[in-house]
């Protein structure tokens, strides 16, 4: 939607086409002499066509992308209540000293007596994770949670294999997040889904009834993804590990209980960490990702490689499956893991320490819980216990009205808010998990609240434009998801020529 203005500008916020549209032919922000191609080593495999990119100058590209950036909603610019992704402030001293050049610019390949202290920062990172999930050994080379999981689900898959009883079965609540079983089902398992109660827990009692000796493992996130403690974790832990199989913990939520709970001490074998939500790195595009694991004594033979050891005053890296390694699952990736976020989640631990960690999660905790006490009389709680570091709310203050969950969430954008996490988990109707995490002051939790409560008492007035037209003020308007993913735009054309010289 353009806003009724000469040029579609909405004050500081500029309307343009994109980048590809913008090309001026001949035009470019570098000057380049022409290649010489006569004796080139591509043996035929040069281009023979322009290579189709825009041509622009320099100030064009950069306004374009500040542009472009000025539409960007970040957790810098205000609140982001992602439920399940945990959006907390990344400080600015975990930046600096990731920039550092002797760990920003250390090369995998260098020798390792060049590169003592990056690998002391391994070292102590792995102490750090070791300390804090009360279990033995940490692989740090995971890329990302699911590639963590998967590490996990390999180990587990060794152990059993190295026994003589590979297992066939995985067991995974239906809450789960959706790479559980994408994870299990990979590593060769069957995924058998295990209901949860009427209290939002998982069924021990269903637990207990899927178990036999063909169950390798159970997946189990703990807080759960209804953002509720699994309070009989100690039942199935001693459940899982009665038949001989694994407790694997999904750690995406470990922020609600670093520093207050060890998951070592509930009888977990294997718990992959995100560090982007519970230290701080950034995700995605700000990432790259970085998911270690923490494994348990029966499982510590058989994490990847590398691994960091030390060697009487020095540090080393095993590379090998040999001696002290030779029942690793071997290599996951190349090299060792995401240097710059292993120096960003290892200053996030320092500059807190063991009381500021305890007290992310408290904090966590409590603004969680201070939305789910202002706001459960004006939305709806499918579990109105006192929750951990996320509420969830449903859909059942919208009966009626006309209103769904997603025009709700499109409502809150043009308030000046990121949706909470819509939809998920996928057992509560019109679900909207919410997470606020410890950075937010309790000024700023009063204004989401605020602006939730406006949006349920305009639903519930029978205000249904209010949020079918919604976002009415976004740089761009609701797209037909529907039609998007059944007919995907993946390419762009460049006009013909001929177009060009008859327009």
């Amino acid at each position: 939607m353009k806003p009724d203005t000469s040029t579609g500008h909405r004050g500081l916020e500029l309307e343009e086409p994109l980048l590809f549209e913008l090309d001026s032919r001949d035009h470019s922000g570098v000057d380049l002499p022409e290649p010489d191609l006569s004796n080139n080593r591509l043996g035929g495999l040069e281009r023979t066509a322009p290579i189709g990119l825009p041509g622009l100058s320099e100030p064009e590209v950069v306004r374009h992308f500040v542009r472009l950036s000025q539409k960007n909603y970040s957790i810098d610019g205000n609140l982001y209540p992602l439920g399940s992704c945990t959006m907390k402030h990344n400080p600015r001293i975990n930046e600096k000293i990731a920039r550092m050049s002797g760990f920003a610019d250390a090369h995998p390949l260098q020798p390792e007596s060049t590169v003592q202290g990056a690998l002391e920062v391994l070292d102590t990172l792995g102490h750090w994770l070791r300390t804090i999930t009360g279990m033995p050994a940490v692989a740090l080379s995971p890329s990302a949670g699911a590639h963590g999981e998967l590490c996990g689900l390999m180990a587990i898959r060794a152990a059993h294999t190295a026994k003589g009883d590979p297992r066939a079965r995985v067991l995974v609540p239906e809450s789960a997040h959706g790479t559980n079983p994408a994870t299990a089902t990979l590593c060769g398992y069957k995924v058998d889904p295990v209901p949860g109660n009427d209290r939002g827990r998982i069924d021990l009692d269903a637990v207990k009834a899927k178990l036999g000796g063909d169950v390798a493992a159970i997946m189990l996130t703990n807080p759960n993804t209804l953002g509720l403690f699994e309070d009989e974790v100690l039942e199935v832990a001693e459940a899982i590990h009665s038949i001989g199989g694994y407790f694997y913990c999904d750690g995406a939520n470990l922020n609600a209980i670093v520093g207050r709970v060890r998951p070592g001490d509930l009888g977990v074998d294997a718990m992959h960490i995100n560090l982007h939500k519970t230290f701080s790195t950034p995700h995605g595009g700000g990432g790259p990702g970085s998911g270690p694991v923490a494994f348990s004594e029966p499982l510590a033979p058989f994490a990847p490689l590398p691994q960091v050891v030390k060697d009487g005053d020095k540090l080393r890296l095993i590379e090998e499956k040999t001696g002290e390694a030779a029942n690793s699952i071997g290599r996951l990736r190349s090299f060792h893991g995401q240097m710059g976020m292993f120096t960003r989640a290892l200053a996030f631990m320092m500059s807190h320490g063991a009381d500021g960690l305890r007290q992310i999660a408290e904090d966590a905790v409590l603004s969680a819980n201070y939305l789910l006490s202002q706001l459960q009389d004006d939305l709806s709680v499918p579990y109105p216990a006192p929750c951990m570091h996320e509420v969830l709310f449903d859909d059942k203050f919208l009966e009626g009205t006309g209103v769904t969950t997603l025009d709700f969430a499109k409502a809150m954008i043009d308030e000046g808010y990121h949706p909470m996490t819509v939809y998920f988990p996928l057992v509560v109707h019109g679900a909207m998990l919410t997470e606020p995490t410890e950075s937010e002051s309790k000024a700023s939790l009063d204004n989401l609240i605020a602006t939730l409560k406006f949006l349920a008492d305009k639903a519930k007035a029978g205000d249904t434009e209010h949020f079918t037209e919604a976002p009415r003020l976004a740089p761009r308007r609701r797209v037909n998801e529907a039609a998007a993913a059944r007919n995907p735009v993946l390419r762009w054309t460049p006009p013909s020529p001929v177009a060009d010289a008859a327009g």
